[in-house]
């Protein structure tokens, strides 16, 4: 969802009457849900890659040079 889309949901949400207001209040949290299981699985792949580790490597050495 990009800037203007929010933009448009968010006064969307504003306009809407109670039980509209509702269902895009649970279609929401829905999507967080969604989101939060993708990123638990991205972080589990990344682990099981050792690619975690490589990124703590590379910020490691971008702190240094501050």
């Amino acid at each position: 969802m990009n800037e203007e889309d929010k933009k448009e949901l968010l006064e969307e949400f504003k306009k809407s009457d109670g039980s509209k207001r509702l269902d895009m209040w649970d279609y929401s949290l829905k999507q967080q849900v969604l989101w939060e299981n993708i990123i638990i699985e991205l972080q589990n792949i990344a682990k099981e890659q050792g690619v975690d580790k490589e990124l703590e490597k590379m910020m490691g050495e971008d702190m240094k040079d501050l």
